[in-house]
């Protein structure tokens, strides 16, 4: 892998049939590659989190993947409402998804504190009303 690759998806918003495709399209491109499993793992789980909070929380969004031979980059912008207090959102077991959510076996309040874990590098720009983008890095 000596130059890198780009790829791009759109979430869209509220649609639980479709979420997870891009983390699972993401997974498959890596193994493809022949990428250690263990980093693949990370990344699967990391972008799922990041691609289910974009359907329950922010009308959907935009995923930038890059993969280099260093690393792979996963930038998460969405437009939705913003994250109203980052330190509370990531405490595990916050959330502030709907009852209906909820219902479909979503919204434990996991997302970002996953997104953390399984990433060596998160970063959470956010703007009331503007919207939220994630940066997360997984190195191999």
């Amino acid at each position: 892998m000596s130059d890198s690759l780009k790829l791009q998806y759109i979430i869209s918003d509220e649609d639980f049939t479709r979420a997870g495709e891009a983390s699972g399209d993401v997974k498959s491109k890596l193994k493809m590659m022949g990428v250690n499993p263990d980093v693949i793992r990370k990344v699967s789980i990391a972008m799922y989190e990041g691609e289910i909070n974009m359907v329950i929380h922010a009308n959907g969004g935009v995923i930038d993947v890059i993969i280099t031979p260093k690393d792979i980059t996963m930038i998460l912008k969405d437009k939705g409402p913003g994250i109203k207090d980052v330190d509370l959102a990531m405490q595990a077991g916050y959330s502030t998804a709907s009852e209906n959510v909820r219902a479909l076996g979503f919204g434990a309040g996991m997302g970002l504190p996953n997104m953390k874990k399984y990433s060596d590098e998160m970063k959470i720009e956010t703007e009331l009303g503007v919207g939220t983008t994630v940066t997360m890095k997984v190195n191999f």
